[in-house]
């Protein structure tokens, strides 16, 4: 039901989060994050924190997710820092204290002087969830927090700087998302047909929500529950949009394609949704079989850099994602957990290598 969803309240640490991406070579987008808590509730205050001055490029991004921002204006003299971590952790009590149906904070930062404040709120009978890039996080934060989630292993923060940006703005770290496409299809390119290649994207959209719904505790995944989720991540989706009469009837086009399974929920008309235990995941694991089979020849390991794309080679259209799966990553340990591939990494080429078992 919608009156037992989380209501969560955002509040970023800015320049930690942009300095620890950096420190990994990647940009900041805040659309990750905000994808992240779609699928854990409701978020109803979101304010980022910084001397926007230094940060004018990021702007725009935050304020197109509507996130209130909070000058902390450097001085001289001034610990800038110090000043942005008081303000935050200040207003987060506060509205702790004001706002009781705030049931959830998340507390986007690697440094363990929010330490303190997680425990506060956790005294007052508040979830609190941290976010920070892995490198740059403290040791002393995740541990007391309910959970903590690594920036850098959130799903779309992989391709942030090596697809390009995806809006421009001046200055900032320059860290967007890509655009979704940038040239037109040549029709002896393999590409699908505009029908299907909605419904791929639509279905993608389905998978990356409903994982993103069971790894943050939610099961069973009730239909509405995916719906409602899908519709915090973006407000304009209407299933109308691809020819579908009902968010049901979606679903049950999803189930003939083997994308979901779908079971008799707590409601009538309101089925759970689940991944199937075989079908199109094994069909992909099979590809990636069959790919390093055709690549590591006689007693040779394939390095799984470039691995996906010589997949995508064979299957122009492939993607982990359709399956459910955040990252190419993810999809190889599964595969590996299940037997299918062997994985193994070498310190000395900085790299997992891969086999197919005999």
């Amino acid at each position: 039901m919608p009156d037992e969803e989380a209501r969560i309240a955002l509040f970023i640490d800015h320049e930690n989060l942009v300095i620890g991406a950096r420190e990994i070579g990647r940009g900041f987008d805040v659309g990750p994050i905000m994808d992240a808590l779609a699928e854990r509730g409701r978020v109803v205050a979101r304010r980022a924190y910084a001397d926007w001055t230094l940060f004018a490029g990021d702007r725009r991004t935050l304020v197109e997710h509507n996130c209130e921002l909070i000058d902390i204006p450097q001085r001289t003299g001034a610990v800038r820092k110090n000043a942005a971590d008081i303000k935050l952790a200040v207003d987060a009590m506060e509205l702790a204290y004001e706002r009781g149906f705030v049931s959830t904070f998340v507390i986007c930062s690697g440094d363990s002087d929010f330490t303190p404040l997680v425990a506060a709120l956790r005294a007052l009978n508040r979830r609190v969830i941290g976010i920070g890039v892995k490198g740059s996080t403290s040791s002393l934060l995740p541990p007391a927090c309910d959970e903590f989630l690594f920036y850098d292993r959130l799903p779309g923060v992989g391709e942030l700087v090596s697809q390009g940006s995806r809006r421009t703005g001046n200055g900032g770290n320059g860290g967007s998302r890509p655009p979704r496409r940038t040239t037109k299809p040549r029709k002896d390119d393999g590409a699908a047909p505009a029908g299907q290649r909605d419904l791929q994207e639509l279905q993608r959209q389905l998978t990356q929500t409903l994982a993103g719904l069971k790894q943050s505790g939610a099961e069973p995944v009730l239909a509405s529950s995916l719906k409602r989720a899908l519709l915090r991540k973006d407000p304009t989706f209407a299933e109308a949009d691809y020819g579908f009469r009902a968010f049901r009837e979606l679903l049950g086009q999803a189930e003939r394609n083997g994308i979901v399974t779908l079971t008799e929920g707590q409601a009538p008309g309101d089925p759970a949704v689940d991944f199937p235990d075989s079908g199109q995941a094994d069909k992909a694991f099979d590809v990636l079989r069959q790919t390093l089979l055709e690549l590591q020849g006689d007693d040779e390991e394939v390095p799984l850099s470039g691995l996906k794309d010589q997949i995508r080679k064979r299957d122009p259209r492939w993607s982990e994602k359709d399956f459910g799966y955040a990252g190419f990553l993810q999809f190889v340990k599964a595969a590996a957990a299940k037997g299918i591939v062997n994985m193994e990494w070498d310190d000395a080429e900085g790299d997992y290598f891969l086999f197919v078992p005999d």
